[in-house]
């Protein structure tokens, strides 16, 4: 395994497949946003789409995770005809940012490393990036955009923060334990 910069991580590494997976998640998170999610609240779903910062961000790193979010809201505000929510593009990018910094604390998808002590890291991080995204980020960011009513708005990103935490930890910890799982096969690696 090759020791990566911390900026290296950040930015990932931008080649033809990353830019791919990077249009992929943005047309599936935008579709799933609109036509894969339960809704829980006003304007709030309990959405599928929160696996796609689970998948770009582990294969290709935080900051193609934050594209595929952020830019994936606002494709999902075009197909679903809701208008333009910049608050929301930007706080579901942070929850992607921080979603896809598995490489920050020694996860590596694409070398099969996907451990316990990864799980619970990214448990921790999927429930915090959410409380900042959806809890702090989008509120203000609503405010200051929009003018937007604050109480609403907090109370609709906590439940956005819950229910994107839900779906981050039920689907999210399986499926990148089955990528790290496909990989680590494909890489011969043995853990010692």
């Amino acid at each position: 395994m090759k020791k990566e910069s911390f900026g290296k991580i950040l930015l990932g590494k931008w080649d033809t497949k990353t830019i791919v997976g990077v249009a992929i998640g943005i047309a599936l998170f935008g579709v799933l946003m609109v036509y894969g999610s339960i809704t829980v609240f006003t304007n709030t779903n309990l959405s599928l789409a929160m696996i796609v910062p689970v998948i770009v961000g582990g294969l290709f790193g935080p900051l193609p995770a934050a594209l595929a979010c952020g830019v994936g809201n606002i494709l999902a505000d075009l197909i679903g005809g809701w208008g333009f929510w910049i608050d929301w593009a930007i706080g579901n990018a942070v929850l992607g940012f921080i979603v896809g910094s598995l490489k920050l604390y020694g996860a590596n998808i694409d070398e099969g490393v996907f451990d316990v002590k990864h799980m619970v890291i990214y448990a921790v991080l999927a429930v915090l990036g959410n409380v900042i995204a959806f809890g702090v980020v989008t509120p203000i960011a609503t405010h200051l955009i929009q003018g937007g009513e604050l109480k609403i708005t907090i109370a609709q990103g906590w439940v956005a923060a819950a229910s994107n935490a839900t779906v981050l930890l039920v689907a999210g910890i399986p499926i990148l334990k089955a990528l790290a799982a496909r990989n680590a096969r494909g890489t011969n690696l043995t853990k010692e």
